[in-house]
């Protein structure tokens, strides 16, 4: 039977184990934010195929099992593209991560091209639209997941021109003068021009992406309005107060929209409040010293999160008012980048190199200025982190969203702390009364931290309730269903 839901992402949405020689799968033990919803509406269709890509060696691919099932969903297939490890390397680690990346967050010294491998990532693109294609009924829905499938719905859109294709941007989409870098660049808007919906984060990107559209295409606006209320229409780096929401380019009418993706606010506070959190809450407290300020830092190793700039601000921070040494802590957590991306080990040996630069200046036998974790933390434990903090510094200097920032907000149940968070993070334009700072300013950076650290409780509570109310009127079920809504 073929598929009326077809979704294709590069993530499987189970870890696959062995048992008893038996392949099968199970539960993943750390689903990101949107991996649980989008597997909710994988089971909810009448039918439906996942595909994602499977590295297998040589070795093993005669025996390769390329469709799975998981048990309590006999309606749904999950489909695996075998790829070698050199197709894996040139698509993954070099091409997306190496070219695209850089480009998407308007980094485009860090852009490399001769290295990048293009014609592997058209072939893999290809095996994608081919394989939703084999499974997807004449007019099924197939919805494509972020910038390593650009050229499918081009691909899939050839062999299916009934099927309705919604794509979903998952990181930023910059302006012309970073994206038309990229040589590939008329390719990939040719086959975002063939979707039915294209969505992004904030209307921002869309902006971007229509402009971009417009330099190499003829492209009718067939719609514009002013941006819902849960954006910030002015007054912040990516705010924005109107969006096109339709054009049509040849016989294709395009929706395109804002669906800012949203956390479960009602699951993360369920967590939060189990005795066992609220135990490590008050256990958090007491070992950082009941009279001292938390601060928590969140995300991963990547040069686009702004994390060299915040250390830094925090050295000029005890550089400037010595009479917070040994009255702040600062809690760093950081996620490992896969292994393999050259940048990514050059990135964490800085932050390693910084770290132990501060601490060796201003350390007691007491007190250290920074705990850093490079390994990962159970949810758990990083929700009970946020919800003890006081301040979390999320300061990215180019983000599509920010997560983090939305999981501490609430952690904190929307009651007291303060969030100080970059401009240039998409989610900034949702929450206008965290402390927005630009990360590539020493000053502003500087005063957002001093603000942070002098906020009244009253203050804090202004601001922690307004955004927790933003985010719970925004959840990441809202998110799905408003995107594939568009569809209809």
């Amino acid at each position: 039977m073929k598929s009326s839901l077809v979704i294709l992402y590069h993530r499987e949405p189970y870890d696959e184990v062995v048992e008893n020689g038996k392949t099968c799968y199970r539960e993943k033990k750390s689903p990101n934010g949107i991996l649980p919803t989008i597997k909710s509406v994988f089971a909810s269709a009448e039918q439906s195929t996942w595909i994602a890509w499977k590295q297998v060696s040589a070795k093993n691919k005669k025996t390769f099992q390329e469709r799975m099932s998981f048990e309590g969903n006999d309606r749904g297939t999950v489909r695996r593209i075998p790829l070698t490890a050199d197709q894996v390397k040139n698509f993954y680690f070099i091409t997306s991560k190496e070219a695209f990346w850089p480009i998407l967050h308007s980094f485009p010294w860090q852009f490399t091209y001769e290295s990048s491998d293009w014609e592997n990532f058209k072939a893999i693109n290809k095996m994608f639209a081919d394989a939703a294609c084999e499974d997807a009924a004449d007019d099924a829905l197939i919805w494509i997941h972020d910038y390593n499938l650009w050229l499918t719905p081009y691909y899939i859109r050839q062999q299916r021109p009934k099927a309705k294709i919604v794509f979903f941007h998952h990181t930023p989409f910059p302006g012309p003068d970073a994206f038309n870098v990229l040589p590939w660049r008329e390719e990939i808007v040719d086959s975002l021009l063939s979707c039915d919906v294209v969505g992004f984060h904030i209307p921002r990107y869309v902006e971007n992406f229509v402009a971009i559209a417009q330099g190499f295409r003829e492209i009718e606006i067939v719609e514009r309005k002013p941006v819902d209320a849960e954006f910030t229409p002015r007054g912040t780096a990516l705010a924005c107060p109107e969006i096109t929401s339709k054009v049509r380019h040849k016989d294709q009418l395009i929706t395109l929209g804002a669906f800012p993706v949203g956390t479960n606010p009602e699951g993360l506070r369920e967590i939060v409040d189990r005795p066992e959190v609220q135990k490590r809450v008050a256990e958090l407290r007491e070992e950082m010293g009941g009279d001292r300020q938390l601060i928590v830092s969140a995300g991963r190793v990547d040069y686009v999160k702004g994390t060299k700039e915040m250390l830094l601000c925090y050295e000029r921070l005890l550089d400037r008012r010595p009479e917070l040494i040994g009255k702040v802590n600062f809690v760093v957590a950081l996620a490992k980048a896969a292994p393999g991306m050259r940048i990514y080990r050059n990135a964490q040996s800085e932050i390693e190199r910084l770290v132990g630069k501060i601490n060796g200046r201003f350390a007691k036998l007491s007190w250290t200025p920074i705990l850093l974790f490079t390994s990962p933390l159970p949810q758990e434990e990083i929700l009970a982190l946020y919800a003890a903090a006081d301040i979390a510094w999320i300061t990215p200097l180019r983000d599509g969203l920010n997560l983090v920032a939305k999981e501490f907000v609430v952690a904190k149940g929307g009651k007291s702390g303060v969030l100080v968070f970059s401009e240039f993070a998409g989610a900034a334009v949702e929450l206008p009364d965290a402390v927005l700072t630009n990360p590539y300013a020493d000053s502003k950076m500087d005063e957002s931290i001093d603000e942070a650290l002098a906020m009244a409780p009253e203050e804090q509570a202004e601001r922690m309730g307004r955004m927790y109310k933003a985010i719970q009127a925004y959840d990441v079920d809202r998110w799905a269903k408003e995107l594939l809504g568009a569809a209809d």
